[in-house]
């Protein structure tokens, strides 16, 4: 393969990063979308870059990579890094930091039982998390993504849904012995009903046609994994997200009270600001959340 020295042309930073994200996303849509091009401007970058270096990158249709694309695919994204430093930066040669502000239980349902899939997909990313809850306005500053659950309706950031989610009752075993049964929903009324803003209970009361007000008493959490713990502790029962809620049905400490799920009308959503997805490793971060908890 032809290399770059003395007196030979460099490739465009342009051809460069559409390289990088057409190997990576294996979709010209996709890649175009990433960066803001047409699907043409991705095909004629990838084509002068493989005339400049006098090789082809992309072996078949679905844009696997050849043996060269391969080797310098390596060389891209490290020079990529390289250039993406500021003079006095800290960071290790080929590392590059991603800061994520994530929701306590997703972090600790869906995201850290999943993180070593990530580390190992992109060794070269250093990813920092940091605690949110943007629903109720605590947001980690300075972060280069944020996770947020709510309505989708950012007019500050530009996002992506990641995750929607259903909800139903989960109870402690030794709870539901001691005042169970709770054989349909008008049972729940003699009930302690765990509260939380980011859960209300009306999306269960509606969904079976009952028009109930909000709870108005007993204790309140602005965390789902706040709930489950109270809930196993016997404390009440929680309206939690099916999927946050997963290992403590798992472990046996939470059971359901219905088979039935209700869509929760709000959804996670991944958030940055405008610019961001132009940096590879939040384009990449963004691409593996997708496939990973769908």
């Amino acid at each position: 393969m032809a290399t770059a020295g003395t007196g030979q042309r460099i490739p465009p930073v342009q051809c460069l990063l559409t390289f990088e994200a057409l190997a990576r996303l294996r979709s010209v849509t996709q890649a175009a979308e990433e960066l803001c091009v047409t699907p043409s401007a991705v095909s004629h970058r990838v084509r002068q870059l493989e005339q400049i270096l006098g090789t082809k990158l992309f072996g078949r249709a679905d844009f696997s990579l050849t043996t060269e694309g391969i080797e310098y695919l390596a060389h891209v994204r490290e020079g990529l890094a390289i250039l993406s430093r500021f003079p006095g930066s800290d960071m290790s040669p080929g590392k590059r930091k991603l800061r994520l502000a994530v929701t306590p239980t997703f972090a600790r349902s869906i995201l850290i039982p999943r993180l070593r899939q990530f580390r190992e997909a992109y060794p070269e990313i250093d990813l920092t998390l940091q605690v949110s809850i943007p629903l109720l306005d605590v947001v980690a500053e300075d972060a280069d993504l944020v996770i947020r659950f709510g309505t989708g309706r950012y007019a500050d950031m530009e996002h992506l849904c990641i995750m929607k989610d259903e909800v139903t009752v989960l109870g402690s075993p030794t709870y539901l012995r001691e005042n169970g049964p709770f054989d349909s929903v008008e049972d729940l009324l003699g009930a302690q009903l765990l509260r939380s803003p980011l859960e209300p209970w009306r999306t269960w009361f509606a969904a079976h046609g009952l028009d109930w007000p909000e709870p108005a008493d007993g204790s309140s959490f602005n965390d789902v994994g706040l709930i489950c713990d109270a809930a196993a502790q016997g404390l009440g029962l929680g309206l939690v997200r099916l999927k946050l809620g997963q290992p403590w049905i798992e472990n046996g400490s939470l059971v359901r009270l219905s088979d039935r799920n209700v869509p929760s009308p709000h959804a996670h959503y991944l958030c940055w600001r405008t610019g961001a997805m132009d940096r590879w490793e939040c384009a990449a971060f963004a691409e593996w959340l997708k496939k990973s908890v769908s």
